[in-house]
């Protein structure tokens, strides 16, 4: 993209080219504002983690759920956001106030803002964050997670096209490989940036790219918008803010779901200029990792977003206690393993489970629907694994696939240093499993959340399959999955009230400094709280991103 603009021009810096940083560009240069654009990595990565994502948006009560027979609400999905985030700490007054406009957002106009840009979405609306242990505890109540037809890149296209579009008018100006290293005062107020000019280069999306400083900038704009994302990528902190009180000590490995420059750097820096921080030991972290056999970036990690019928155990092959089931409780899963102190964990299925409920997180593993293409999708239904998922299988580091029971457990000792998985207590835990089901059991949990979910008809044509014993050899042959803790996201961030105006560290504004999507905590610095829904990421960054360029115009 070319960028005409003068850079002493601009009335507002946006510092991150991801998809807050993109809508609220937009947003700022609909108003009549100048806009510098600003992003430590090259033009390839533009569109930040949106382009990796999956592209789910929760949305409340919507045409595709009430298709579906979904009976849904805003008083539902009000109550299932607040049981599931938890409050529970002065600090939490603005992020719960974020919940609240967000909830709204979800359950009003969101879809028909984005479906007035030209978003589409898969008509099956899928059900993350089930929940599984009460009416008042975490997760959601019914299916709201919606696929954006064309994934991650699908929610930016229509930004895209409006950045691009001013862009070419000459109202917004980017500028890659500038890394901002802090920001400028002038009586009080933010009154720009200043950073590093890294060499170009030319490495792929995803990839590592150079450190190296070739000059310096300085650049001046009535206000600045921090939208630089998370600190998945940045394991030192992660593991400097690992809340140990909860989740006991940090696992030694984990693997990473975002690029390295995903680096928290700049929060750090806003915060060290007075900024407040909040809530960063709350961050969403995933334990259903497995190892790209393709890695882009160090430590490439993919997450399996699962069914609900895979039994899940421990690295001694023992079930995990319920409601520990698949697809169910992310944070209360990822504390039974952390403070047990476990490697890994393991999922055991079978071919029949794999085919219907193993989708994979990301727009590079979904081809069908990143490619909007039908028959891709309607192969979905058939008898064999999606195309990537085989390929994990035949490829994965982490996959065994075997004809018997004794020679997946062979398999899956043969993965872990020493032999831990012991076979007379995964015959047992499978054959207790099954037994349920073929002499009509119901005392099974996990196989009352199955039947229970299989009354949605998208939920079972599309995600879970019929549920019949493990070992039938007509669903053959078996799967076992070592799972591993992924990094992924931030759910806390710097505070900011409902302009999106980032706090001091008395509560008041900070003139002139705005902040939104994961360096925000999505909003509020942190309206997820310490859980939350899924589907919520891309939309936190779509609204709190409109939030702060629609509020830095209207005062500059």
């Amino acid at each position: 993209m070319p960028a005409p603009v003068a850079e002493s021009a601009a009335d507002i810096i946006v510092a991150g080219a991801g998809l807050a940083g993109l809508v609220a560009a937009a947003e700022a240069a609909d108003a009549g504002r100048r806009v510098l654009l600003l992003d430590q990595e090259a033009e390839q990565n533009l569109g930040g983690q949106a382009f990796w994502s999956l592209g789910g948006l929760l949305f409340v009560n919507s045409p595709e759920q009430r298709r579906l027979g979904i009976r849904d609400s805003h008083e539902l999905a009000l109550r299932d956001w607040m049981t599931t985030a938890g409050f529970d700490r002065d600090e939490d007054a603005w992020p719960r106030r974020w919940a609240e406009a967000y909830v709204d957002f979800a359950a009003g106009e969101k879809r028909a803002w984005l479906h007035a840009q030209g978003m589409r979405w898969f008509p099956i609306v899928g059900w993350a964050e089930r929940g599984g242990a009460g009416a008042a505890a975490s997760g959601n109540s019914v299916p709201r997670f919606h696929l954006t037809w064309g994934t991650g890149p699908g929610v930016l296209e229509p930004f895209l096209r409006r950045v691009q579009a001013h862009v070419n008018s000459g109202r917004i100006a980017l500028r890659f490989r500038h890394r901002i290293r802090g920001l400028h005062f002038t009586d009080g107020r933010v009154s720009g940036v200043h950073g590093d000019v890294l060499e170009s280069t030319t490495v792929a999306r995803g990839e590592s790219s150079s450190r190296v400083v070739v000059a310096d900038f300085t650049l001046n704009a009535s206000a600045v918008i921090i939208t630089s994302g998370g600190i998945g990528g940045n394991h030192d902190l992660v593991r400097r803010y690992w809340p140990t009180d909860r989740l006991g000590a940090a696992p030694k490995h984990m693997i990473t779901g975002v690029p390295a420059h995903v680096d928290g750097l700049l929060q750090q820096e806003v915060a060290h200029a007075g900024a407040q921080l909040i809530n960063p030991d709350r961050m969403w972290h995933y334990t259903e990792g497995i190892h790209n056999w393709a890695p882009i970036w160090p430590q490439h990690a993919i997450r399996i977003l699962p069914g609900p019928s895979s039994l899940w155990l421990d690295p001694t092959g023992a079930r995990l206690p319920f409601p520990n089931v698949p697809g169910s409780d992310s944070l209360g899963t990822l504390q039974y393993i952390t403070t047990n102190g476990f490697t890994h964990t393991w999922f055991l299925l079978n071919r029949a489970i794999i085919k219907r409920e193993f989708a994979l997180s990301g727009s590079e593993q979904n081809p069908d629907l990143t490619g909007r293409n039908i028959p891709l999708v309607l192969k979905r239904l058939g008898k064999s694994p999606p195309g990537p998922v085989q390929a994990f299988m035949d490829k994965g580091a982490d996959f065994v696939v075997r004809d018997s029971l004794r020679a997946l457990v062979d398999g899956m000792n043969a993965l872990t240093e020493q032999p831990q998985v012991r076979f007379e207590t995964v015959e047992r835990v499978v054959r207790d499993r099954d037994l349920q089901l073929t002499q009509g059991g119901g005392k099974d949990p996990q196989l009352a959340i199955i039947h229970s979910a299989r009354r949605y008809f998208s939920e079972r044509v599309m995600r879970i399959a019929t549920p019949a014993p493990l070992l039938d050899p007509a669903n053959g042959p078996l799967v076992a999955v070592k799972l591993n803790i992924l990094t992924r996201k931030s759910l806390g961030g710097l505070a900011t009230d409902l302009d999106a105006r980032v706090l001091n560290q008395d509560g008041a504004p900070i003139p002139g400094l705005y902040a939104a999507g994961e360096v925000a905590g999505f909003g509020g610095g942190g309206m997820h709280g310490y859980r939350a829904l899924e589907g919520t990421f891309l939309g936190g960054c779509l609204f709190s991103g409109r939030t702060a360029g629609r509020a830095a115009s209207k005062a500059v």
